[in-house]
């Protein structure tokens, strides 16, 4: 006979019992709770954060959006830069450059300036209505997670409305305020390349000269930079200068050439080795060049612009552009044939091009894979190398004097003006607190390195996602979709947090430790791992990837397609209602309350009609 209470049966199963029953609440299944989403950054910083909010506010309803952007207009890096420092223009062609619902078939050029990527980004904003939710000036210094209420507290800087300029010696307080603000959900998109920093170098402080980092370069008159000034102005009187770049990264390599023509001399140094490849996706930019090998970029004609208004043949140019660039990635595996082939016509390319000074391709040709560090191409660099007024040093910068640079082989080269084209920290360490449980810091969490899961989530931190965070970029093929599909599962994140009633949901501590493993497994087999000075590794020669993800950029669009809930713990919205099916509300829908369409799965729209051939 059945125990009295019900709690097991003759065949030892549970059996209905009075104590287990609670007061249905007074919500449909399908009426979604209310839910605040902050999310941090309007900028693209090769990452399109404008998708970002537009994908919350069609797909999430119900919903209260605020996006923070520290800058004093949309666009993130690419506001920043702009058009200040010399030769700024996106590396991959431009139509591989924009979201995939937001078509542009106006780029000007293969390969597009700066500015008109901002002005893209700009136009999205518009589009989508965006301008509205967007908090410009308003910079993040602290978030909190609080285990009690399931919200993340947020400490905002913005101006105080005192402010104008921030002449030297004003403290923060006198010109900015901090508000607070709460979040259910955090979504951030700060990026690996937000934070540029300057070099150790001994005695930079103590130069006479001017010194500019590429990431802030000064436009206009008395040093003052503004987003509508163009580099140009910067350098119009520079005529008679001599200019000590110091780098060879992606904006080093864009600044030498843009330089060379302005400047009295050019000194290059050069610590390290670098491929400078050829433009990507080659084929294409020397076939809309009718052929010419020796082209560059190339300008859309009218003729062009009036093709790409046909909207079928603007879809099949785009994508045959998107499939080959994502093409790539088997160039970046060890031992691949599209990797040694790669590594052979790259040094033959460039030994051809400093021919006029062969002794520099012994310094600058790597010994490393193609790829190991992040692949640049270089229209003009190599042959900027080889004019007259430029001096290219690989010897290691001892010391900044009051005048120049002297190197460690005692030689001193007098100069006007450094550039710093020294690049970002990458360490995804955060510069201000960024607490999740148990007061863990992420700083903390991230030492010695990042360890995420998926590169979207972080265990310990709820209710937090990412995009561009660590273990997200790509060595290879486009990053835009990438960004799309981490956006994608944020969005599936926060409407089951709100479709369940959830106060939390946060990722497993062994998934996390599985997607290590993962990484550790992966970037053995790939040109990543080898020896070299990369951003990839924070700056050293060996040890951890912590920037690319374990796999092509297609690889990384999957493994974000269906998320895996299971490696996800959940906490409830009510406490006082431990039931797993609390979310069923009070046994009815919407429809069956207000009259609307009680036969929506009819709509032509949701009938899903399977082919003859395919049963």
């Amino acid at each position: 006979m059945p125990s009295v209470n019900g709690s097991t049966g003759l065949n030892g199963q549970s059996t209905y019992s009075p104590a287990n029953q609670y007061k249905l609440p007074d919500f449909c299944i399908d009426e979604p709770r209310p839910i605040k989403v902050v999310v941090i950054g309007a900028g693209f910083s090769g990452t399109p954060h404008n998708y970002r909010p537009y994908r919350f506010l069609q797909r999430v309803k119900n919903i209260d959006l605020t996006i923070y952007e520290a800058n004093a207009g949309v666009g993130g890096v690419w506001f920043v830069y702009m058009n200040r420092y010399p030769g700024i223009a996106c590396d991959i062609p431009s139509h591989c450059y924009q979201l995939t619902f937001a078509e542009n078939p106006y780029w000007s050029s293969f390969y597009s300036p700066g500015a008109e990527i901002q002005s893209y980004l700009e136009s999205i904003k518009d589009k989508f209505q965006l301008g509205s939710y967007i908090k410009l000036q308003h910079r993040l210094t602290r978030a909190q997670y609080n285990e009690d209420t399931g919200k993340w507290h947020l400490t905002i800087r913005r101006p105080n409305g005192k402010y104008s300029s921030n002449p030297e010696g004003a403290l923060d307080q006198d010109y900015f305020e901090d508000i607070e603000d709460t979040a259910d959900v955090l979504f951030t998109g700060i990026g690996g390349l937000s934070r540029w920093r300057w070099p150790e170098i001994d005695g930079l402080e103590k130069f006479q000269g001017k010194v500019i980092h590429s990431a802030q370069w000064e436009t206009g008159e008395g040093g003052v930079s503004g987003p509508s000034t163009k580099w140009e102005d910067t350098v119009r009187s520079w005529g008679e200068k001599r200019v000590g770049v110091i780098g060879v990264g992606s904006s080093a390599i864009q600044i030498v050439p843009a330089l060379q023509p302005k400047v009295k001399g050019i000194v290059n140094f050069v610590k390290g080795q670098t491929w400078v490849s050829t433009t990507f996706v080659r084929e294409h930019l020397v076939a809309l060049a009718k052929g010419n090998e020796n082209a560059e970029n190339y300008t859309f004609t009218d003729e062009d612009k009036e093709k790409f208004s046909n909207a079928e043949y603007y879809r099949e140019f785009r994508q045959e552009l998107e499939s080959d660039l994502n093409g790539a990635h088997a160039a970046t595996l060890r031992g691949h044939p599209l990797q040694q082939g790669a590594r052979k016509i790259f040094e033959e390319i460039m030994r051809k091009k400093l021919s006029k000074k062969p002794w520099i391709a012994d310094h600058l040709v790597p010994n490393f894979s193609v790829g190991c560090r992040r692949l640049t191409p270089g229209p003009g660099y190599l042959e900027a190398l080889c004019e007259d007024n430029v001096e290219f040093v690989p010897e290691n910068i001892k010391r900044v004097t009051p005048t120049g640079i002297e190197t460690i082989d005692g030689k001193h080269r007098d100069l006007d003006i450094i550039v710093c084209a020294t690049g970002f920290d990458t360490s995804f360490k955060l510069p201000f607190p960024f607490i999740g449980r148990n007061g863990v810091d992420l700083k903390d969490k991230f030492d010695p390195h990042p360890r995420t899961y998926l590169s979207v989530a972080v265990d310990g931190f709820p209710n937090w996602f990412s995009a561009l965070g660590a273990n997200s970029a790509v060595g290879a093929g486009s990053l835009l979709i990438v960004i799309e599909r981490q956006v994608d599962y944020a969005v599936e994140a926060t409407l089951k947090l709100q479709r369940e009633r959830l106060k939390s949901i946060e990722v497993k501590r062994k998934a996390v430790d599985d997607f290590d493993a993962y990484l550790e497994s992966f970037f053995p087999i790939s040109v990543f791992g080898e020896k070299c000075r990369s951003w990839y590794k924070v700056g050293k020669e060996e040890g951890r990837v912590v920037a690319l993800w374990p796999g092509s950029c297609l690889h990384c669009v999957r493994a974000l397609e269906h998320p895996r809930w299971e490696d996800y713990d959940y906490e409830p919205l009510d406490p006082k209602v431990n039931n797993r099916f609390f979310w069923l509300g009070d046994g009815s829908t919407m429809a069956d309350k207000t009259g609307a369409d009680r036969a929506w799965y009819l709509d032509p729209s949701k009938v899903d009609v399977p082919e003859a051939s395919g049963i």
